[in-house]
């Protein structure tokens, strides 16, 4: 099990089947709509206390994971 796979679920029952963070109900869409829209990693921590660095690395590679599985590569 990667660290993407131990911080990042899925569950229909939570938040419509988003990807979020384990045991919260953080989506990782609202972590990287945070970070885009300026918020520094401390920021977001300071305020989504159940989170730590850990998690806010893990949502940022599950993005850029996801994203080069749906790159074409040329």
């Amino acid at each position: 099990m990667t660290e993407i796979d131990q911080r990042i679920t899925s569950n229909p029952a939570v938040r419509s089947g988003k990807p979020v963070v384990r045991g919260t109900r953080i989506a990782v869409s609202d972590v990287l709509e945070y970070l885009a829209g300026g918020m520094t990693i401390g920021e977001v921590l300071a305020d989504f206390p159940d989170l730590d660095a850990e998690d806010i690395r893990a949502v940022l590679a599950f993005a850029a994971q996801r994203d080069y599985r749906r790159s074409p590569i040329t």
